[in-house]
């Protein structure tokens, strides 16, 4: 009979989610779908430094790159649900590629994935190459109503977070713009300082060398206030009223994780978020804390699929 009992709970062991007291109890990752050397990467790196003195075990960032971050996020669904493993969550896997056709995702990301907390908002910046004739958002929109079809603007792919951008700004400025779409962003940059494309929307931190090394010519700024790192720069909204494009990182566990456990982690990520070196460094790189609860990432979440819906939609958008 003893020997029953032990192996009934040994087995309930297995079964049962860890209760919040008892997380962490070994290591914790971070999993980053992207290569290391990006921003999903930097800022999976900075949070893990700072959460690990917080849940006093080693936070490490695991780097499963692929499929447009699908393979990480995969990983993580299929993780048991203890807090142990969590997602670097991108805009990109929870509102637009489930909106978009032509995906395939090995999991369901509402059933399979547990939205945590938001972390970051990283907003977009419209560069051009630099010797471009026009040095406005206004003489851009004029340049291109005047010669329909011949601005090229460049993108990481077809259904990338910067083709959606540009496709919005193509709605709202009544422009015909020429989509030329790389197998990622770094080939993209690099032809846009060369001149062979006119322009690209993007996450500033992905663009901070070039500006300042010359190599690209920001025109403006595409969040609702000015950039504490470029403060002379204008925003798109001051040509476009209500023009704003955000991408934002977030922590997101497998599906089913206890309430007990995403409250332990989004309790740690606001303590993060409240500590001045990280706060220091995340305005360095151009990326605004935003670390809120759990039912204000879910709406941020439901409002982003809908708003991204809607452009693939009205631009007949499908993934290559």
């Amino acid at each position: 009979m003893r020997r029953l009992i032990l192996v009934l709970c040994l087995a309930l062991a297995v079964v049962v989610p860890a209760r919040a007291q008892d997380f962490p109890s070994r290591e914790v990752r971070i999993v980053c779908g992207f290569a290391p050397g990006g921003t999903c990467d930097l800022l999976s790196r900075m949070l893990a430094e700072h959460l690990t003195p917080i849940f006093g075990q080693r936070v490490i960032v695991e780097n499963r790159t692929g499929a447009s971050g699908m393979i990480g996020a995969d990983s993580v669904a299929k993780s048991p649900p203890d807090g142990h493993v969590v997602s670097l969550a991108t805009m990109a896997m929870h509102t637009i590629l489930p909106e978009m056709p032509g995906v395939r995702m090995p999991f369901d990301v509402d059933r399979d994935l547990t939205p945590i907390a938001n972390v970051a908002n990283i907003y977009n910046v419209l560069v051009v190459r630099p010797n471009a004739e026009f040095r406005t958002v206004a003489e851009l929109i004029a340049h291109a109503r005047a010669n329909p079809g011949r601005l090229t603007y460049a993108s990481a792919g077809n259904g990338s977070s910067q083709h959606l951008a540009a496709e919005l700004f193509k709605r709202m400025a009544g422009v015909d713009l020429l989509h030329v779409p790389y197998r990622g962003g770094a080939p993209a940059i690099v032809d846009i300082v060369a001149g062979r494309t006119d322009m690209m929307f993007g996450n500033l931190p992905e663009f901070l060398g070039q500006i300042r090394g010359g190599g690209l010519r920001p025109l403006a700024f595409g969040a609702p206030r000015v950039s504490p790192l470029f403060p002379d720069l204008p925003r798109i909204a001051d040509t476009l009223p209500g023009f704003e494009i955000r991408n934002w990182f977030g922590i997101a566990g497998p599906g089913n994780l206890p309430p007990p456990i995403v409250a332990r982690w989004n309790a740690a990520l606001r303590q993060v978020a409240e500590d001045p070196v990280f706060q220091r460094r995340m305005t360095e790189n151009a990326m605004e804390i935003i670390v809120g609860s759990t039912e204000e990432f879910l709406r941020t979440i439901a409002e982003d699929r809908r708003r991204w819906g809607e452009v693939i939609r009205a631009a007949n958008i499908r993934a290559d």
